[in-house]
């Protein structure tokens, strides 16, 4: 049996699929370091400390966005990637869990 078919991407200027990229990027390392879904230090640790080089590489995508005159930000559109990527997974592993029934 196969997998189900993912979205397919939408068409996307090389600095915003750029943007895409390292977004996604802090965005696992933030769900790394999430104390409500982490299981030790040394995990948490590694992930701040790609956090750092992580986050400086969306701040340069976007910067090279602004300098190609991509002064708007399509967020339908870019959301539809997102979505293609498996963003809200991942954006998920961001928050807290709900509380357990107990």
């Amino acid at each position: 049996m196969l997998p189900p078919e993912l979205p397919p991407l939408p068409a996307l200027t090389r600095a915003e699929a750029e943007f895409i990229d390292r977004y996604l990027a802090v965005l696992d390392q933030v769900g790394r370091i999430n104390p409500a879904r982490g299981s030790d230090t040394y995990g948490a640790l590694r992930a701040a400390q790609a956090l750092a080089s992580h986050a400086a590489a969306l701040r340069d995508a976007l910067a090279l966005m602004h300098e190609r005159g991509e002064a708007q930000i399509h967020a339908a559109t870019l959301a539809r990637a997102l979505r293609a990527l498996d963003g809200e997974r991942r954006a998920g592993r961001v928050a807290v869990p709900p509380r357990s029934g107990s």
